[in-house]
């Protein structure tokens, strides 16, 4: 690790959010850990601000276990300043400011991520709204726009649009010139999706809907459905989607398992795919960065998109930020602050 600036006064210890084991929120603690050091292609950030993300929620569960290799400590998204950097990382040097997508270790002072998967700030951000953005910007830019193929004219229908993936999807869909319908639980959220930019937002709990897409496009259908419910909804979606149409599965909060008919992706000529994107390699979640500085950065930078963010917690209080995603009243994000 160069030992250069503010490398020099890392710790040898630092605060971490630890799984003491699976269960419910009550199970994060606080713990004193070895401060990584990062290996060759990695820096070390001191963490300012991490994301909280549903997958750290099903990872407390023992739902989700980290890639081999990777930090056992939950957190997928940081943002801070380099203090130390790996061998053979030559783009970055101690202070620099980014945010980072990780495979894990996000809920610490201090973090290794590989050097690839780090942004500069965008303009205007402060950290804690940068922290706010790589997983869920990752995920939509890479399933939404490289997968689903989504481009202007299109429309869109995104599942959970007020969650942090659909504060998102709604906005980089707008951005990039598509229609936009969303499915929210609320009134309250429905409005937020409206407000971001959706065309329609659809309260799932008193409507239908296959129906209300079916009126809206006037029986043609959407191009791409971006889907984290999966189990009863597959069927659905495949209704609801236009000839050609793209349905994207990035979860399946209803379960993983669907019976359906195969006709509608035969006479459609449906596409159906999905991905995850932790246990991916460096070199893949390293080119989804280098799209995502070229074509979406400049957006954040002008404030054409902005991460939303609902609450922060103190890092140490972890157990609080997953009680709150778990009661799902929030709009976009949660995000932990380590200083």
């Amino acid at each position: 690790m160069t030992e250069t600036g503010p490398a020099a006064a890392v710790p040898a210890e630092m605060t971490a959010v630890e799984i003491a084991k699976p269960g419910p929120p009550e199970v994060l603690r606080a713990v004193r850990r070895p401060t990584p050091a990062p290996k060759a292609g990695e820096v070390l950030i001191r963490v300012a601000a991490a994301g909280v993300n549903r997958p750290d929620l099903l990872q407390r569960e023992g739902q989700y276990a980290p890639p081999r290799g990777a930090s056992d400590i939950p957190g997928l998204e940081v943002a801070g300043a380099v203090v130390g950097v790996g061998p053979g990382v030559v783009d970055l040097a101690p202070r620099q400011e980014v945010c980072a997508l990780v495979a894990g270790g996000g809920y610490a002072e201090y973090c290794a991520a590989p050097a690839v998967q780090c942004l500069p700030i965008p303009a205007g951000l402060s950290l804690v709204e940068a922290a706010a953005v790589p997983e869920t910007y990752f995920t939509v830019w890479h399933n939404v726009f490289e997968r689903g193929r989504l481009t202007a004219g299109e429309t869109m229908l995104v599942h959970g649009g007020a969650s942090g993936i659909g504060t998102t999807a709604i906005q980089l869909a707008r951005a990039f010139g598509a229609r936009v319908f969303t499915t929210a639980g609320s009134a309250d959220k429905c409005a937020a999706c409206l407000a971001l930019g959706a065309e329609r937002a659809i309260d799932y709990r008193r409507e239908d809907f296959v129906a209300v897409v079916r009126d809206a496009t006037l029986g043609r259908g959407v191009d791409v459905i971006l889907d984290m419910v999966g189990g009863d909804y597959t069927p659905r979606n495949l209704e609801c989607l236009a000839v050609e149409g793209r349905l994207v599965q990035i979860a399946f909060l209803h379960g993983s398992k669907s019976e359906l008919s195969l006709a509608p992706v035969l006479l459609k000529r449906l596409t159906i795919t999905g991905s995850t994107l932790r246990p991916r390699r460096v070199e893949e979640k390293g080119a989804i960065a280098a799209a995502l500085r070229k074509q979406v950065w400049p957006l954040l930078a002008r404030g054409t998109v902005r991460p939303v963010i609902q609450a922060t917690f103190p890092l140490a209080e972890a157990s609080r930020a997953h009680r709150a995603m778990e009661e799902g009243a929030h709009v976009g994000k949660l995000v932990l602050l380590a200083l």
